[in-house]
């Protein structure tokens, strides 16, 4: 079956430059973005319940845009004044450059790494005499904290938001060719919809392991996977095979 309808279970691109325009462009296929987790933030009750003291940190580590958003917001809600001395350790760039909607950059203590996780363990590692907070989701990846108990650093994981479930019933009658998704939250958030979805014809495309592994788990049958060697990332390996079905 050609491919002509695509759902990402993410929320759309705000950059115009995407490569999920490009596809839609180019392919003419229709493309729409629905995501299918959100985040919401906790209470300040629930932090302080988590015998958080934000004062008795010296570093934070934040791995995400929310991660930021969350840690500010909770600092607001518990009157806590961020001190200027307080180190920033951000996994990427786009992280760092996020945080000038709350700091002046120039005027703090900021250490990013290229990408993941494990690329901030040296910056950390340096400075292990810090006491580190890490403000994450209620879905912390178990690789996180055993790096940084691996490194023996004093640290301290706070949950200040979770990922939660989106109401899809919009979606019940909704037909699409290709299904996107990015992580097995989403995956969980299909059958918490819809307990009776069956596959069909409907095509999966899923990025990364585990994701793969949700997947299988709920019965689907993945026809697509990112990332790969030949297709590193979703926009390419739904071009990939785009280009095979439709040509049929």
């Amino acid at each position: 079956m050609k491919v002509k309808t695509i759902l990402v279970s993410q929320p759309e691109p705000k950059v115009e430059n995407s490569p999920y325009f490009e596809l839609e462009q180019r392919q003419r296929v229709k493309i729409d973005f629905v995501p299918f987790i959100h985040v919401e933030g906790v209470e300040s009750k629930e932090v302080r319940n988590q015998k958080i003291d934000l004062s008795q940190f010296t570093a934070i580590i934040l791995t995400s845009r929310n991660a930021v958003d969350h840690f500010f917001r909770i600092a607001e809600e518990m009157r806590f004044k961020v001190p200027d001395s307080l180190k920033y350790f951000c996994q990427s760039e786009a992280v760092a450059y996020y945080l000038q909607k709350y700091v002046v950059y120039r005027k703090r203590k900021i250490y990013v790494g290229k990408r993941t996780f494990d690329d901030l363990s040296p910056l950390i590692k340096k400075y292990k005499n810090e006491k580190f907070l890490l403000p994450s989701s209620d879905q912390l990846k178990p690789a996180v904290p055993k790096m940084l108990d691996d490194l023996k650093v004093n640290w301290k994981q706070a949950v200040f938001y979770k990922t939660v479930v989106s109401d899809l019933s919009e979606l019940r009658d909704v037909f699409y060719d290709v299904l996107v998704f990015f992580s097995p939250s989403g995956i969980k958030s299909l059958f918490e919809n819809f307990p009776d979805f069956q596959q069909n014809k409907t095509r999966i495309a899923v990025f990364g392991n585990s994701t793969i592994k949700a997947a299988e788990a709920h019965g689907l049958v993945c026809n697509i996977q990112a990332p790969t060697p030949e297709t590193p990332s979703m926009t390419m390996a739904l071009k990939k095979y785009i280009n095979e079905v439709n040509k049929k």
